[in-house]
């Protein structure tokens, strides 16, 4: 049977450094979108969140899946962004014009990159680009959303569900939840921090012409991008079922920030409620240093192992996220599932370190081996068996 094991924290000093007589009161936020939720990454500390697991549709936020697809078999050399794609005749005529919604400008048998196809998916909101990709990836977009299906839920994303490949509506098929979106934002970083710097910060991004013949010049639609410090994505959403929406990120001073919110009911609202809720995030929350890259925090108990014991390090400088300008006292405890069983690998992650504050959700943050444990050899194994029986 699985236990969860809770150890002592090892290292008063630590939080006694930072604990004073205070109250550390939740700073109040309010907006007027109907689904909001805001997400300290470095600490994964929720500061903020209203109806956050609610299904909606994504419009054109559904793309954010589309493109961690196709940066995911890039990454493993399945596709290349040198690849060049064949726009369909027939992907053309149902995604082009002012029925089709927000548009690269793609032609008819055109020949573009993998990477061209990216730029109109995240700069330009393409749901031409969008369907053209999926085609060339697996051949026609409802076996392409079966691939982003499956890959949703191998990253966690547990309330969601694509029907489409560009959010296009289709009368609920496709949902997700704000919970949902910060996750597959997050995933998208994490995973892909080289692929996410290169195709989601771009400002405009040209392709197409007019009639005339002209170059079509479209700016990114992220409302972060030159109005707070340190955005670099992710993507906007509208149609008139779902509203206005965004999920954008931004780092500075080495937090970074996920927000989400939905159903807002103007371009210029969705605007002005994305900076405002961004800057509180920086503004009213303040990241405090509680372990440094190495340090041993606790031990845990291993069993058949060729030590009985394993250290548990942070992975690299642990912070929680707590109000700004106070102080309050803190507890931790570390907590595991267990008996942890051998072997080991040094850096594998086996515990978690559980902090919490008056008014403010717990944080957990990850703790790891400290060194290789090895499986214990049959004398060892005897020995720990006799003193398990008789303990």
């Amino acid at each position: 049977m699985t236990r969860l094991y809770l150890a002592p924290f090892a290292a008063p000093l630590t939080l006694a450094a930072l604990a004073v007589p205070s109250i550390a009161a939740a700073p109040q936020f309010q907006t007027p979108a109907p689904i909001a939720y805001l997400k300290d990454l470095s600490t994964g500390a929720v500061l903020f969140a209203r109806d956050a697991d609610r299904r909606m549709p994504p419009a054109s936020m559904a793309k954010m899946m589309t493109v961690y697809v196709a940066f995911d078999l890039v990454k493993r050399g399945e596709l290349k962004l040198t690849d060049m794609v064949t726009v369909r005749p027939e992907t053309w005529q149902r995604w082009h014009g002012p029925a089709a919604g927000s548009t690269m400008f793609l032609s008819a048998n055109e020949q573009v990159s993998v990477a061209n196809l990216l730029y109109g998916i995240v700069t330009l909101s393409g749901n031409d680009a969008c369907v053209v990709l999926a085609e060339h990836i697996s051949g026609s977009e409802q076996s392409f959303t079966e691939r982003m299906n499956r890959m949703a839920g191998q990253i966690g994303l547990k309330n969601s569900h694509f029907g489409t490949s560009n959010g296009w509506p289709d009368n609920g098929v496709t949902f997700v939840t704000a919970h949902d979106l910060a996750e597959l934002a997050d995933a998208t970083i994490t995973n892909f921090p080289q692929l996410y710097k290169q195709f989601y910060s771009r400002r405009d991004f040209t392709w197409g012409k007019t009639m005339g013949g002209a170059e079509i010049t479209q700016a990114n639609r992220d409302p972060l991008l030159g109005r707070v410090a340190g955005a670099d994505g992710l993507k906007t959403g509208h149609t008139d079922e779902a509203g206005y929406g965004f999920t954008g990120s931004a780092e500075q001073n080495g937090r970074r920030l996920v927000m989400v919110v939905a159903g807002l009911n103007t371009f210029g609202q969705r605007a002005e409620e994305s900076v405002r809720m961004m800057d509180w995030g920086f503004r009213a929350w303040q990241a405090k240093p509680i372990a440094a890259k190495g340090k041993q925090v606790e031990t845990a108990d291993v069993q058949m192992g060729d030590s009985s014991t394993v250290g548990l390090v942070a992975p690299k400088a642990l912070t929680v996220t707590l109000p700004a300008g106070l102080a309050p006292e803190l507890k931790a405890r570390v907590v595991y599932s267990g008996p942890i069983k051998a072997p080991i690998k040094a850096g594998q992650h086996i515990a978690d370190l559980v902090v919490s504050s008056p008014d403010v959700p717990e944080q957990r943050l990850p703790l790891v081996a400290a060194a290789d444990v090895g499986e214990a050899g049959f004398f060892r194994r005897a020995w720990n068996g006799l003193t398990s029986f008789f303990g």
